[in-house]
């Protein structure tokens, strides 16, 4: 049995890569979402169509697209995926709370601040279990509408009829640089380009669109930062790991270059809007969310 749960595990992992591939359309994008190199993701692929027996991908110059038996599995990964999460969820309700609340965290704010709001939740609800994850915005708004999680704090809002979305606080985005002092200065051939948001990356582009093609981008913070560690160069990175990368003297703040805030939203399914304890949760959330500028709740 355990050697099986392990198997279905892989399984799920495959299908996970399979269904990030189906919004990229990028085996490069998909890597920098998930974490992973690109030759994880193309084993996965690989692992997946030999399961199958069929080719779920066309790889050409004009990209990433789905074959005709690509299409046809899509609906059932989803069916997939959605069973697996729900036997996850019976098995921790299990336990002798009578409730647990499942809440999805943008990969980006799983900071230490997140702990202050664990314990203001315990406080609050001390008989409900908590189930916390880091994805990313679209994911979450799928997990969503499919009752797998119950609260997300996203970049992205994904319109939908069913999800109801607030303003929770606003991160800030500032250039650190080891091989510039000033903005005019930064060479584009060791510029990582983080990549965290559509909205993002629309204010980046009109803010420094000499800097809006660089070969390397990064969808996440910690891969930004770990970039530039490893590689040395320019970036955006959150408020509060730019003041360590510069707090170690090798990095330095970019003169003139703008500060670029990313919203943060809240989003539940909108059956949930008008509930005590989701307002509650919320509301602690917003108080705990790095960037947030209110008080705490009482």
């Amino acid at each position: 049995p355990k050697r099986t749960g392990k198997a279905h595990a892989m399984q799920i992992e495959l299908v996970e890569t399979f269904l990030d591939l189906c919004d990229t359309r990028s085996f490069n994008r998909t890597a920098d979402r998930l974490g992973v190199t690109q030759s994880t993701v193309s084993g996965r692929i690989r692992s997946l169509e030999k399961s199958l027996d069929r080719r779920l991908f066309q790889r050409n110059r004009s990209g990433t697209s789905l074959t005709l038996e690509g299409l046809r599995f899509e609906p059932h990964a989803r069916a997939l995926r959605v069973g697996w999460s729900e036997a996850l969820r019976a098995t921790r309700d299990a336990g002798p709370t009578a409730t647990t609340l499942r809440v999805g965290l943008q990969r980006d704010l799983t900071s230490p601040q997140i702990g202050d709001w664990v314990r203001a939740f315990r406080a609050y609800l001390p008989d409900t279990a908590l189930y916390i994850e880091a994805d990313f915005s679209t994911q979450m708004c799928n997990d969503l509408m499919q009752g797998i999680l119950d609260v997300a704090v996203i970049y992205t809002p994904k319109p939908h009829p069913d999800l109801y979305f607030e303003t929770l606080s606003e991160v800030r985005f500032r250039m650190i640089s080891d091989v510039a002092d000033t903005l005019a200065a930064i060479p584009a051939d060791s510029y990582v380009q983080a990549a965290i948001s559509d909205a993002f990356d629309r204010l980046h582009k009109t803010l420094l669109p000499g800097l809006s093609a660089s070969a390397i981008q990064c969808g996440q913070n910690s891969l930004t930062s770990a970039m530039l560690t490893a590689l040395g160069g320019s970036g955006y990175v959150l408020e509060d790991t730019a003041a360590d990368l510069t707090a170690t003297g090798r990095f330095a703040y970019v003169d003139r270059a703008p500060v670029i805030p990313q919203p943060v939203y809240s989003a539940i399914h909108l059956r949930n809007r008008h509930r005590s304890s989701y307002r509650k949760l919320i509301q602690l959330l917003g108080a705990h969310v790095p960037g947030h500028r209110g008080s705490d709740p009482g």
